[in-house]
């Protein structure tokens, strides 16, 4: 069964383990989450529960939004999300979700939006080979061929210069290095998608063996 979490990237430290090999670490902070809603097969097609973290201001929600969390009696909510394939008899609305959920250990997929870097050429965003630098050479720093003669247009998927960064990312498998539950962290060894203060998304992993 899927449990998860919603939280805020707070940035990267290191600890050291028993045997004192030292270890980079992720700091995801993540205060109490609020079950707002519990989604069924009869009434929504699907199971899930949806869970709220950080609370905005009254002004900026509007009444359906307020009429939503009044049923789980807590504030309106910055972020909302869902999680699938849970048991769904472990969780009532309203009820909290804290990082106790997760021990040391677990393995966990998170989910956020990568930092953005703006409009990048081909070396930068996919990784590819620049030519020769010498000053015979025309060929520097450009995408290299754009494909066959015969189809007259250069194919989709094409790794060409563009936006990059700014999209959702998921890193699978990191572990739960430490859960300080006094101050709602979690401890993820390695890093995890989006830049500081950033919004991301703890799930038990998919793929853990």
């Amino acid at each position: 069964m899927t449990k998860g979490i919603l939280g805020r990237k707070i940035g990267m430290t290191q600890v050291f383990a028993e045997n004192g090999d030292l270890i980079p670490v992720t700091v995801i902070e993540a205060a109490p989450n609020v079950v707002l809603q519990k989604k069924s097969v009869e009434t929504d097609g699907y199971e899930a529960i949806q869970v709220g973290f950080e609370d905005k201001r009254e002004k900026l929600s509007n009444k359906p939004e307020k009429g939503h969390v009044a049923k789980a009696n807590t504030a309106p909510k910055r972020f909302i999300r869902e999680f699938r394939d849970v048991n769904l008899a472990d969780y009532e609305v309203g009820q909290e979700v804290k990082v106790e959920i997760f021990a040391e250990g677990d393995l966990i997929d998170v989910t956020g939006v990568t930092k953005g870097k703006g409009f990048q050429g081909v070396i930068k965003r996919h990784g590819q080979s620049r030519g020769p630098m010498a000053h015979g050479s025309r060929y520097h720093r450009r995408p290299g061929s754009m494909g066959p003669v015969a189809p007259n247009r250069v194919f989709k998927q094409k790794k060409l210069p563009g936006q990059m960064g700014g999209v959702i990312k998921t890193i699978q498998n990191l572990q739960v290095v430490r859960v300080d539950a006094e101050r709602n962290l979690l401890l993820v060894k390695g890093n995890v998608p989006g830049s500081r203060k950033s919004m991301v998304v703890v799930k038990t992993a998919i793929k853990s063996k």
